[in-house]
């Protein structure tokens, strides 16, 4: 599913990832955990092409995505790979609806399809009757399953959390940790997450520890 080879990544003459090998199989919920500037969220950037390492290759579903072109990389991402951050990063002007349907609009996938998965998902996560409420108008947990939808809009191979439920209180947190579970369980969904909840990492199916760049134990 995923095989990362030897990445490195600098920042001038900070070295912040130190040849990282990482493989993650299909339906895998893993975390990668450690101490604030171990890499966590550099690794998660580059594993989701929002960054490109020094050295290294990254390869997703047999596709070696480092040797893309910058307009090939944003089409892979688009179609395979889903997102969801800290803040949920939902568009204030677009209903939750709209927010959602924004990946495969991007795609230029028919509307009225488009829409009607959006609202299928919705309804799946349990916001049927937020569909047409804005950001604005949503609880934290909401926004975040708004921003779940989102991620699975396009049927991703894998999606990318980073700090997912850092912003939530303790029951939209657990009600978090419990849906990616659920999609792993019912979707076959991959999960690779990046957080610093020892309760969500002790629920993972395997923890990666990264301390100054370099994996120093897995479990």
């Amino acid at each position: 599913m995923i095989t990362l080879n030897n990445i490195t990544k600098s920042f001038g003459s900070l070295q912040v990832l130190k040849g990282i090998d990482l493989q993650i199989e299909k339906g895998e919920v893993v975390s990668i955990v450690g101490p604030s500037g171990a890499g966590k969220t550099t690794l998660l950037q580059i594993m989701g092409t929002l960054d490109t390492p020094d050295t290294g290759s990254v390869r997703i579903d047999d596709t070696d995505v480092t040797r893309l072109s910058e307009k090939e990389m944003a089409r892979f991402r688009n179609q395979h790979l889903g997102f969801v951050f800290q803040f949920h990063q939902l568009l204030p002007e677009f209903t939750a609806l709209e927010n959602v349907m924004i990946p495969a609009l991007i795609a230029n996938k028919n509307q009225k399809e488009t829409r009607a998965r959006a609202q299928e998902l919705l309804d799946f996560l349990g916001l049927a009757d937020r569909a047409e409420h804005k950001p604005y108008e949503l609880s934290g947990g909401e926004k975040q399953r708004v921003a779940v939808a989102r991620a699975l809009m396009n049927k991703p191979s894998v999606i990318l959390a980073d700090e997912p439920s850092g912003s939530l209180d303790t029951k939209n947190k657990d009600e978090l940790h419990q849906l990616f579970f659920d999609l792993r369980n019912q979707l076959g969904q991959t999960f690779v997450i990046v957080t610093h909840d020892e309760g969500l990492a002790a629920l993972t199916d395997r923890t990666i520890h990264l301390k100054d760049g370099v994996i120093i134990s897995e479990e």
